[in-house]
Protein backbone atom coordinates (compact mmCIF):
# COMPACT_ATOMS: atom_id res chain seq x y z
CA UNK A 1 0.00 0.00 0.00
CA UNK A 2 1.45 3.31 -1.05
CA UNK A 3 2.31 5.40 2.30
CA UNK A 4 0.39 8.42 2.83
CA UNK A 5 1.96 11.82 1.81
CA UNK A 6 3.63 14.09 4.37
CA UNK A 7 5.05 17.46 4.92
CA UNK A 8 8.02 18.20 7.03
CA UNK A 9 9.69 21.56 7.80
CA UNK A 10 13.45 22.49 8.73
CA UNK A 11 15.35 25.50 8.99
CA UNK A 12 16.98 27.07 5.51
CA UNK A 13 18.78 29.96 6.76
CA UNK A 14 17.75 33.69 7.07
CA UNK A 15 16.24 36.28 4.75
CA UNK A 16 18.42 39.44 4.04
CA UNK A 17 16.61 41.16 7.19
CA UNK A 18 17.58 38.61 9.42
CA UNK A 19 14.22 36.65 9.50
CA UNK A 20 14.49 32.99 9.66
CA UNK A 21 13.42 30.93 6.47
CA UNK A 22 12.25 27.48 6.72
CA UNK A 23 12.08 25.03 3.87
CA UNK A 24 8.71 22.34 4.05
CA UNK A 25 9.46 19.04 2.09
CA UNK A 26 6.00 17.78 1.18
CA UNK A 27 6.14 13.76 0.00
CA UNK A 28 3.39 12.18 -2.07
CA UNK A 29 4.50 8.71 -0.67
CA UNK A 30 4.63 7.70 -4.07
CA UNK A 31 8.15 8.91 -5.32
CA UNK A 32 7.20 12.73 -6.31
CA UNK A 33 8.16 15.31 -3.51
CA UNK A 34 8.40 19.05 -3.62
CA UNK A 35 10.58 21.75 -1.36
CA UNK A 36 9.22 25.10 -0.77
CA UNK A 37 10.38 27.93 0.93
CA UNK A 38 9.14 30.30 3.30
CA UNK A 39 10.94 33.19 1.25
CA UNK A 40 9.05 34.20 -1.61
CA UNK A 41 6.92 31.03 -1.70
CA UNK A 42 9.89 29.54 -3.63
CA UNK A 43 9.97 25.66 -4.75
CA UNK A 44 13.24 24.53 -4.77
CA UNK A 45 12.97 21.02 -6.15
CA UNK A 46 10.70 19.39 -7.75
CA UNK A 47 11.65 15.39 -7.46
CA UNK A 48 9.64 13.16 -10.05
CA UNK A 49 10.29 9.90 -11.19
CA UNK A 50 10.82 8.52 -14.62
CA UNK A 51 9.38 5.78 -16.12
CA UNK A 52 12.68 3.43 -15.24
CA UNK A 53 12.10 4.60 -12.16
CA UNK A 54 15.16 7.16 -11.55
CA UNK A 55 14.04 10.61 -10.17
CA UNK A 56 15.55 13.79 -11.05
CA UNK A 57 14.64 17.41 -9.50
CA UNK A 58 12.98 18.94 -12.77
CA UNK A 59 13.02 22.59 -11.39
CA UNK A 60 16.14 24.50 -11.44
CA UNK A 61 17.09 25.55 -8.00
CA UNK A 62 20.16 27.35 -6.02
CA UNK A 63 22.09 26.40 -3.34
CA UNK A 64 21.15 28.09 -0.17
CA UNK A 65 19.61 31.17 1.05
CA UNK A 66 22.70 32.88 -0.17
CA UNK A 67 21.94 32.48 -3.21
CA UNK A 68 18.36 32.95 -3.69
CA UNK A 69 18.94 36.70 -1.51
CA UNK A 70 21.04 37.68 -4.46
CA UNK A 71 19.72 39.02 -7.71
CA UNK A 72 18.38 35.85 -9.61
CA UNK A 73 15.72 35.22 -12.32
CA UNK A 74 13.02 34.70 -10.33
CA UNK A 75 13.82 31.07 -9.58
CA UNK A 76 10.47 29.29 -8.61
CA UNK A 77 9.18 32.25 -6.96
CA UNK A 78 5.77 33.00 -6.15
CA UNK A 79 4.91 36.10 -8.08
CA UNK A 80 2.90 39.06 -6.89
CA UNK A 81 1.19 41.42 -6.21
CA UNK A 82 1.41 41.68 -10.24
CA UNK A 83 2.47 39.14 -12.44
CA UNK A 84 4.36 40.40 -15.79
CA UNK A 85 4.64 43.43 -16.83
CA UNK A 86 3.00 47.05 -16.21
CA UNK A 87 3.16 49.61 -19.07
CA UNK A 88 5.68 52.28 -17.64
CA UNK A 89 4.91 50.85 -14.32
CA UNK A 90 2.00 53.19 -14.10
CA UNK A 91 -1.96 52.05 -14.14
CA UNK A 92 -5.35 54.09 -13.51
CA UNK A 93 -8.15 52.91 -11.22
CA UNK A 94 -11.25 54.53 -10.03
CA UNK A 95 -10.24 57.55 -11.40
CA UNK A 96 -6.90 57.66 -9.48
CA UNK A 97 -3.18 57.04 -10.76
CA UNK A 98 -0.85 54.60 -9.06
CA UNK A 99 3.01 53.69 -10.08
CA UNK A 100 4.88 50.61 -9.52
CA UNK A 101 8.75 50.91 -9.97
CA UNK A 102 9.72 50.14 -13.31
CA UNK A 103 12.48 47.88 -12.94
CA UNK A 104 12.70 46.30 -16.86
CA UNK A 105 13.18 48.26 -19.94
CA UNK A 106 10.73 51.33 -18.05
CA UNK A 107 8.01 48.59 -16.92
CA UNK A 108 7.24 47.61 -13.58
CA UNK A 109 8.15 43.53 -13.31
CA UNK A 110 6.26 40.92 -11.30
CA UNK A 111 5.50 43.29 -8.87
CA UNK A 112 8.59 45.42 -8.16
CA UNK A 113 11.78 45.02 -6.98
CA UNK A 114 10.62 44.34 -3.28
CA UNK A 115 7.90 41.94 -4.69
CA UNK A 116 6.14 38.87 -2.86
CA UNK A 117 9.07 36.87 -4.07
CA UNK A 118 11.34 38.51 -2.08
CA UNK A 119 9.17 38.12 1.14
CA UNK A 120 9.17 35.90 3.91
CA UNK A 121 5.76 34.18 3.88
CA UNK A 122 4.09 32.20 7.34
CA UNK A 123 4.10 29.21 6.35
CA UNK A 124 1.88 25.72 8.28
CA UNK A 125 0.37 22.81 7.64
CA UNK A 126 -3.09 23.51 5.72
CA UNK A 127 -5.85 22.02 7.92
CA UNK A 128 -7.75 20.47 5.28
CA UNK A 129 -5.56 18.48 3.65
CA UNK A 130 -6.74 15.01 4.24
CA UNK A 131 -4.99 12.30 4.35
CA UNK A 132 -4.86 11.87 0.66
CA UNK A 133 -1.96 14.99 0.32
CA UNK A 134 0.55 17.34 2.05
CA UNK A 135 -0.45 20.38 1.95
CA UNK A 136 1.96 24.12 2.72
CA UNK A 137 -0.62 27.01 3.82
CA UNK A 138 1.54 30.54 3.07
CA UNK A 139 0.41 33.91 4.08
CA UNK A 140 1.17 37.46 3.71
CA UNK A 141 -0.45 40.82 4.22
CA UNK A 142 1.13 42.79 1.79
CA UNK A 143 0.04 47.04 3.45
CA UNK A 144 -1.94 49.69 1.85
CA UNK A 145 0.82 51.03 -1.23
CA UNK A 146 3.06 48.32 -0.93
CA UNK A 147 5.03 48.48 -4.41
CA UNK A 148 2.77 51.61 -5.00
CA UNK A 149 -0.52 49.01 -5.03
CA UNK A 150 -3.67 50.30 -3.26
CA UNK A 151 -5.26 48.21 -0.86
CA UNK A 152 -4.24 46.40 2.06
CA UNK A 153 -4.02 42.50 0.67
CA UNK A 154 -4.50 39.25 2.39
CA UNK A 155 -2.72 36.66 0.76
CA UNK A 156 -3.15 33.01 1.03
CA UNK A 157 -1.11 30.52 -1.19
CA UNK A 158 -1.47 26.34 -0.47
CA UNK A 159 1.20 24.34 -2.27
CA UNK A 160 -0.71 20.68 -2.22
CA UNK A 161 1.00 16.92 -3.48
CA UNK A 162 -1.77 14.04 -3.65
CA UNK A 163 -0.54 10.72 -3.69
CA UNK A 164 -0.89 10.57 -7.63
CA UNK A 165 2.12 13.09 -7.56
CA UNK A 166 -0.06 16.39 -8.75
CA UNK A 167 1.14 19.47 -7.67
CA UNK A 168 -1.15 21.88 -7.21
CA UNK A 169 -1.11 25.42 -6.39
CA UNK A 170 -4.51 27.63 -5.34
CA UNK A 171 -4.22 31.26 -4.86
CA UNK A 172 -6.62 33.37 -2.56
CA UNK A 173 -6.66 36.79 -1.55
CA UNK A 174 -8.84 39.69 -0.11
CA UNK A 175 -8.29 43.46 0.14
CA UNK A 176 -10.16 46.08 1.81
CA UNK A 177 -9.75 48.35 -0.92
CA UNK A 178 -9.75 47.98 -5.30
CA UNK A 179 -6.54 47.12 -5.96
CA UNK A 180 -5.36 45.14 -8.91
CA UNK A 181 -3.65 41.16 -8.54
CA UNK A 182 -2.15 38.86 -11.00
CA UNK A 183 -0.23 35.83 -9.28
CA UNK A 184 1.86 33.22 -10.92
CA UNK A 185 4.44 31.19 -10.15
CA UNK A 186 7.96 31.58 -11.48
CA UNK A 187 9.59 28.00 -11.91
CA UNK A 188 11.68 26.59 -14.56
CA UNK A 189 10.81 22.84 -15.80
CA UNK A 190 13.61 20.74 -17.12
CA UNK A 191 12.42 17.19 -17.81
CA UNK A 192 15.50 15.77 -17.80
CA UNK A 193 16.83 17.16 -14.70
CA UNK A 194 17.80 20.71 -13.71
CA UNK A 195 21.43 21.55 -15.13
CA UNK A 196 20.55 18.36 -17.86
CA UNK A 197 21.12 20.50 -21.36
CA UNK A 198 18.58 22.49 -22.77
CA UNK A 199 14.93 22.55 -23.44
CA UNK A 200 15.02 22.51 -27.22
CA UNK A 201 14.60 18.94 -27.56
CA UNK A 202 11.42 18.93 -24.95
CA UNK A 203 8.22 18.84 -27.48
CA UNK A 204 5.64 21.67 -26.74
CA UNK A 205 1.97 21.54 -27.05
CA UNK A 206 -0.21 24.45 -26.13
CA UNK A 207 -4.59 24.95 -26.03
CA UNK A 208 -3.83 28.09 -27.82
CA UNK A 209 -4.37 29.15 -30.97
CA UNK A 210 -3.62 32.88 -30.29
CA UNK A 211 -1.22 35.15 -28.21
CA UNK A 212 0.01 38.08 -27.15
CA UNK A 213 2.81 40.08 -29.78
CA UNK A 214 4.82 42.35 -27.99
CA UNK A 215 6.79 45.42 -27.77
CA UNK A 216 10.80 45.05 -27.78
CA UNK A 217 10.33 46.32 -23.95
CA UNK A 218 7.56 43.27 -23.90
CA UNK A 219 4.41 44.70 -23.36
CA UNK A 220 1.46 43.89 -25.73
CA UNK A 221 0.86 45.76 -28.81
CA UNK A 222 -2.93 44.85 -28.05
CA UNK A 223 -4.86 42.98 -29.97
CA UNK A 224 -4.38 38.84 -30.03
CA UNK A 225 -2.51 37.64 -32.83
CA UNK A 226 -3.33 34.22 -34.15
CA UNK A 227 -0.48 31.71 -34.09
CA UNK A 228 -1.26 29.50 -37.36
CA UNK A 229 1.21 29.82 -39.69
CA UNK A 230 3.86 31.28 -37.56
CA UNK A 231 6.51 29.91 -34.90
CA UNK A 232 4.53 30.49 -32.36
CA UNK A 233 1.94 27.57 -33.35
CA UNK A 234 2.69 24.68 -30.71
CA UNK A 235 -1.42 23.48 -30.99
CA UNK A 236 0.11 20.01 -31.82
CA UNK A 237 3.42 19.17 -29.95
CA UNK A 238 6.16 19.61 -31.51
CA UNK A 239 9.86 20.46 -30.53
CA UNK A 240 10.74 23.93 -28.43
CA UNK A 241 12.98 24.30 -30.56
CA UNK A 242 12.13 23.84 -33.67
CA UNK A 243 11.69 27.52 -35.13
CA UNK A 244 13.09 29.73 -31.78
CA UNK A 245 15.96 30.88 -33.98
CA UNK A 246 12.98 32.05 -36.84
CA UNK A 247 13.10 34.87 -38.73
CA UNK A 248 10.56 36.38 -36.76
CA UNK A 249 10.79 39.89 -35.11
CA UNK A 250 8.99 38.56 -31.78
CA UNK A 251 11.42 35.62 -31.66
CA UNK A 252 14.32 37.81 -32.68
CA UNK A 253 13.63 40.74 -29.80
CA UNK A 254 13.07 38.46 -27.08
CA UNK A 255 16.22 36.01 -27.90
CA UNK A 256 13.73 32.91 -27.95
CA UNK A 257 9.75 32.25 -26.52
CA UNK A 258 8.88 34.79 -23.68
CA UNK A 259 4.86 35.75 -24.88
CA UNK A 260 1.55 35.05 -23.43
CA UNK A 261 -0.62 32.82 -25.37
CA UNK A 262 -4.21 32.82 -24.74
CA UNK A 263 -6.12 29.71 -23.43
CA UNK A 264 -9.28 28.23 -25.11
CA UNK A 265 -12.35 29.70 -23.09
CA UNK A 266 -14.31 27.55 -20.43
CA UNK A 267 -17.78 27.69 -20.09
CA UNK A 268 -17.65 29.09 -16.19
CA UNK A 269 -15.09 31.44 -14.48
CA UNK A 270 -13.26 29.01 -11.82
CA UNK A 271 -13.40 26.07 -14.44
CA UNK A 272 -9.77 23.94 -15.08
CA UNK A 273 -8.85 23.27 -18.05
CA UNK A 274 -5.69 22.26 -19.81
CA UNK A 275 -3.02 25.14 -20.88
CA UNK A 276 -0.07 22.91 -21.25
CA UNK A 277 1.79 19.51 -22.06
CA UNK A 278 5.68 19.41 -22.23
CA UNK A 279 7.46 15.90 -22.65
CA UNK A 280 10.92 15.27 -22.64
CA UNK A 281 11.42 12.40 -25.16
CA UNK A 282 15.11 11.24 -23.56
CA UNK A 283 13.83 10.89 -19.89
CA UNK A 284 10.78 10.07 -20.67
CA UNK A 285 8.92 12.07 -18.53
CA UNK A 286 5.80 14.21 -19.00
CA UNK A 287 4.22 16.83 -17.45
CA UNK A 288 0.26 18.64 -18.27
CA UNK A 289 -0.48 22.13 -16.73
CA UNK A 290 -4.10 22.51 -16.04
CA UNK A 291 -5.22 25.97 -14.78
CA UNK A 292 -8.53 28.57 -14.25
CA UNK A 293 -6.23 31.37 -15.43
CA UNK A 294 -6.93 32.68 -19.05
CA UNK A 295 -3.15 32.86 -20.20
CA UNK A 296 -0.02 31.19 -20.06
CA UNK A 297 3.09 33.00 -20.14
CA UNK A 298 5.98 30.87 -22.21
CA UNK A 299 9.56 31.67 -21.15
CA UNK A 300 12.56 29.73 -23.03
CA UNK A 301 15.42 30.96 -20.62
CA UNK A 302 16.47 33.49 -22.76
CA UNK A 303 19.08 35.01 -20.51
CA UNK A 304 20.33 31.90 -18.78
CA UNK A 305 23.58 32.25 -19.10
CA UNK A 306 25.64 29.41 -16.72
CA UNK A 307 26.57 31.93 -14.30
CA UNK A 308 24.21 30.13 -12.05
CA UNK A 309 23.96 27.03 -10.97
CA UNK A 310 21.94 24.23 -8.58
CA UNK A 311 23.70 22.71 -5.58
CA UNK A 312 25.10 19.99 -7.73
CA UNK A 313 27.28 22.86 -9.71
CA UNK A 314 25.97 21.87 -13.31
CA UNK A 315 25.64 25.50 -14.50
CA UNK A 316 22.14 26.80 -15.85
CA UNK A 317 23.13 27.47 -19.22
CA UNK A 318 20.96 29.52 -22.42
CA UNK A 319 17.19 27.77 -22.95
CA UNK A 320 18.42 25.23 -20.10
CA UNK A 321 14.62 25.68 -18.76
CA UNK A 322 11.16 26.65 -19.33
CA UNK A 323 8.68 28.82 -17.54
CA UNK A 324 5.10 28.33 -17.86
CA UNK A 325 3.65 30.86 -15.99
CA UNK A 326 -0.25 30.42 -15.78
CA UNK A 327 -1.70 34.15 -15.28
CA UNK A 328 -3.85 36.97 -16.48
CA UNK A 329 -2.42 38.59 -19.63
CA UNK A 330 0.47 41.52 -19.20
CA UNK A 331 -0.61 45.07 -18.60
CA UNK A 332 -4.48 44.10 -18.07
CA UNK A 333 -4.75 47.06 -15.73
CA UNK A 334 -3.82 49.15 -18.90
CA UNK A 335 -6.43 47.30 -20.94
CA UNK A 336 -9.86 47.13 -20.75
CA UNK A 337 -10.25 44.55 -23.50
CA UNK A 338 -8.29 42.03 -21.21
CA UNK A 339 -9.69 39.91 -18.72
CA UNK A 340 -9.93 42.03 -15.51
CA UNK A 341 -7.53 42.01 -12.76
CA UNK A 342 -9.29 44.38 -10.50
CA UNK A 343 -9.85 43.13 -7.07
CA UNK A 344 -13.03 44.60 -4.67
CA UNK A 345 -13.48 44.87 -1.29
CA UNK A 346 -15.99 41.57 -0.42
CA UNK A 347 -14.54 40.04 -3.82
CA UNK A 348 -12.04 37.13 -3.55
CA UNK A 349 -9.33 36.63 -5.87
CA UNK A 350 -9.13 32.51 -6.55
CA UNK A 351 -7.08 30.38 -8.97
CA UNK A 352 -5.71 27.15 -8.67
CA UNK A 353 -2.92 25.96 -11.34
CA UNK A 354 -1.99 21.86 -11.01
CA UNK A 355 1.36 19.51 -12.61
CA UNK A 356 0.30 16.44 -13.53
CA UNK A 357 2.71 13.39 -14.59
CA UNK A 358 0.80 11.36 -16.80
CA UNK A 359 3.78 9.16 -17.69
CA UNK A 360 3.37 8.11 -13.85
CA UNK A 361 1.94 4.62 -13.11
CA UNK A 362 1.59 4.81 -9.15
CA UNK A 363 -0.28 1.91 -7.10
Amino acid sequence: MTPHPTLTGSPFGTAPDGTPVHRWRLDSGSGVSADVLTFGGIVSSLRVPAPTGSVDDIVLGLPGMAEYSAPNPYFGALIGRYGNRIAHGEFTLDGETHRVPATDRGQALHGGPAGFHRRVWKGAPAPDSGSDAAALRLELRSADGDMGFPGTLDVQVTYRLDRDGTFAIDYRARTDRATVVNLTNHSYFNLAGAGHGDVLGHTLELDSDAYLPVTAEAIPLGPLAPTAGTPFDFRTARPIGDRIEANDDQLTAAGGYDHCWVLAPVAAQGTLRRAARLADPGSGRRMEVWTTEPGIQVYTGNTLDGSLAGADAKPYERHGAVCLETQHFPDSPNRPEYPSTVLRPGEEYHTRTEFRFPHLTLS
